[in-house]
């Protein structure tokens, strides 16, 4: 039975309005890692602002002067925000991972290098049964990422 549109509680124009963005915290270190991005993935930083660029008033947690308030970072075609959190507040990413796909196994290496580099390996790069490469890690900004060079899987797999 079709519902008249005014008795649908969640219409499919507000659902198609919706998006679902990542937001990244940071200790302190945002602008270094987006930096390191831009340099090491292709991304793209589109806005950035400190705390001491934000408008009046101003409510600076101390020490946060020169910290990110809000960024945002296009990265293989995804937006990304981030800021730095307060020192008082931080905590490393815990289960949520950025999964970036990669087209060949010498990317997937080129990029595995990169991120581990004074970070923390958690699955070591490897070829599974779905995937020519496969690794999770913590980068040294504290980010936890999947890197994938997926293999072709049947139809009806």
């Amino acid at each position: 039975m079709a519902f008249p549109p005014f008795q649908i509680p969640f219409s499919r124009r507000k659902i198609d309005a919706m998006k679902l963005t990542t937001h990244l915290h940071f200790g302190g270190n945002c602008a270094e890692a987006l930096r390191f991005y831009e340099e090491h993935l292709g991304a793209k930083v589109l806005f950035s602002m400190t705390y001491e660029q934000m408008p009046e008033p101003k409510n600076i947690p101390p020490g946060c002067e020169k910290a990110i308030l809000h960024a945002s970072i296009r990265i293989a075609n995804a937006t990304i925000i981030a800021g730095d959190a307060p020192a008082d507040s931080f905590q490393p990413m815990l289960s949520a991972y950025l999964v970036l796909s990669v087209d060949s196994v010498e990317d997937a290496e080129r990029i595995y290098a990169l991120l581990s580099e004074g970070g923390e390996i958690i699955m070591p790069m490897a070829e599974t049964f779905y995937a020519f490469r496969f690794a999770m890690l913590r980068d040294k900004f504290g980010t936890l990422w999947m890197l994938i060079h997926e293999r072709p899987m049947p139809v009806g797999a």
